[in-house]
């Protein structure tokens, strides 16, 4: 028989019966008794661990959590995470976790925990709709797994990474949902094939990313005034834009800042009945019936293109799950999806280069040629004017800052410190001080930082330990290294940790670290590469 129980953190109390005019004070106790076919009915306010909230919230099958879906769920605040490991993305901090036939409809969600996820949807098919989700770390939604989640009219904004985020094998739908004010609005990446029909994504740094083997349907979706990209295809994915004149796509593609549609795939992209509204395409896509190698498209729909400049064809830039590449020595499996960087594409040289097409002409047959497209997909790398990456090139330590810089953003733990060789009118001045402030880099005695000395591959290995705050005890994990006696003894923990993590990279040999050398533009590539997929930021390179 089908019940509701009523949860108000005001007025109600857990040794209530839970009825409307007894309420519950919290979900939690909600959650412990419901039967079969329970509505969960919640009134404004905030729910939170203050208010006695124990996340994350499990909401089993046949639950529905029902806040006002006329509003989004304004006013009715659930914010809080807990710990959740994650049969296919490891250990996660979370929200709500969706279990087979549940929903939540007209709430607020919010997740302020590092890498906090507001709904997790794990091989489950629930419904969530009308809600607002904000202000969470890393995305509003996530499904994983072999979820087929019906995701619909719901608001996202103002998140840390993506506004929601579909892995591994998931169907599914996404309509109606606006995302904006994000990293990625919507991220699609493992094989998964779900339909995105009616959705917004706009003023994020990018529109949408899909990558690694998904092949998604896009219908009538609007993907605008976004500041990068609005679509960027990359790995070996083929997203459905729209068939033939029979079967079209009806998205509309205008005002983003670089380009409408990259893709730095191998496949040609079929695009059919879109509007793509002046702006640039670039690599091969194939537009009502005319293929454009990565020229500028004219016009609307109907497919008037205009000259043809050139053409990229980027390589790939993701796997499926696990892989090692290059000599990885620890063990992860693939990451999810996006982010959000900051800063401009000139800052990984030393401030005087441009960002150039994907298809590097010195890169194609190295062995970083992966790690680097994928980084520079996402707008944190860039080549000089030539045409090339020069990835055997020393990289600076003014140049590895700024890369951090683009790459993770950091918030500031620490004061700034006054380097006495790095004057405020230097071109790295401000990325040297925010990676400094968040613990990714440090300085030497006497307050100098030595911006034009070349970065060692043990002080890259430090830096993504120490600034990501990652641990992992092991004493045999130096023993994997030839050369083991030359870690500096400052180094060794650090380098236990990115070695069980899968964040080490030695080419051609995976048993040498060659820890004091000086790093190469390619391998510090790869690292970033690879500390990315551990946030699960990325998904990890199959080779």
């Amino acid at each position: 028989m089908p019940q509701t129980l009523y949860v108000n953190p005001a007025t109600g109390n857990d040794t209530a019966t839970g009825s409307q005019s007894t309420p519950f004070k919290t979900i939690t106790k909600a959650l412990q008794q419901i039967q079969p076919d329970t509505t969960i009915q919640l009134a404004p306010g905030n729910y939170n661990a203050a208010s006695g909230e124990i996340f994350p919230l499990q909401v089993p099958s046949g639950v529905t959590i029902l806040g006002n879906e006329g509003t989004k769920g304004s006013g009715i605040l659930v914010e809080g995470s807990g710990a959740y490991t994650s049969p296919t993305l490891a250990l996660q901090n979370i929200t709500f976790l969706l279990a087979n036939n549940t929903a939540i409809r007209g709430i607020t969600v919010t997740n302020l925990a590092k890498r906090g996820t507001a709904a997790w949807i794990e091989s489950t098919a629930p419904t969530v709709a009308n809600c607002t989700f904000t202000k969470c770390n890393r995305e509003g939604v996530l499904a994983t797994g072999t979820a087929n989640p019906t995701i619909l009219n719901n608001v996202c904004f103002d998140n840390g990474g993506n506004g929601i985020s579909i892995t591994r094998d998931c169907a599914g739908e996404l309509r109606g949902n606006s995302c904006k004010k994000t990293g990625y609005g919507i991220s699609i990446d493992g094989n998964a094939t779900t339909k995105v029909v009616d959705n917004t994504m706009a003023e994020n740094r990018f529109g949408m990313s899909i990558s690694v083997e998904a092949k998604p349907v896009l219908r009538n979706n609007r993907i605008e005034n976004n500041e990068e990209y609005g679509l960027a295809v990359t790995g070996n994915a083929t997203p459905d834009l729209g068939k033939s004149s029979q079967d079209p796509g009806g998205n509309i593609f205008r005002n983003n800042g670089k380009l409408d549609i990259l893709n730095v795939t191998k496949n040609t992209l079929v695009s059919f009945g879109n509007q793509l509204g002046g702006t640039k395409v670039s690599g091969s896509i194939n537009i009502d019936g005319t293929v454009v190698a990565g020229g500028t498209t004219g016009g609307t729909t109907g497919g008037t293109t205009g000259g043809t400049t050139g053409g990229t064809t980027g390589g790939t830039t993701g796997g499926t799950t696990g892989g090692t590449t290059g000599g990885t020595t620890g063990g992860t499996t693939g990451g999810t999806t996006g982010g959000t960087t900051d800063g401009t594409t000139d800052g990984t040289t030393d401030g005087t280069t441009e960002e150039t097409t994907p298809a590097f002409s010195d890169i194609q047959n190295h062995w970083a040629k992966q790690f680097i497209e994928a980084l520079f997909a996402q707008g944190m790398i860039s080549g000089f004017k030539d045409g090339t990456f020069k990835p055997d090139d020393k990289m600076t330590r003014a140049q590895y800052a700024a890369l951090l810089v683009k790459a993770f953003n950091p918030g500031a733990k620490k004061a700034a410190e006054n380097f006495t060789d790095v004057p405020v009118n230097f071109w790295g001045y401000n990325a040297i001080q925010q990676a400094y402030r968040g613990g990714f880099v440090a300085g030497f005695p006497n307050k100098i930082f030595k911006p034009n000395d070349n970065v060692q591959r043990v002080q890259v290995i430090v830096s993504l330990v120490n600034g990501l705050g990652l641990a992992v005890a092991d004493a045999n994990a130096l023993n994997f290294y030839t050369d083991k006696a030359a870690i500096p003894e400052y180094a060794k923990d650090e380098v236990v940790t990115a070695s069980k993590k899968r964040i080490v990279v030695n080419y051609p040999n995976v048993k040498q670290l060659h820890p004091t050398m000086a790093a190469t533009r390619g391998e510090v590539a790869a690292l970033i590469y690879q500390a990315l997929v551990d946030a699960k930021r990325m998904s990890a390179i199959n080779s």
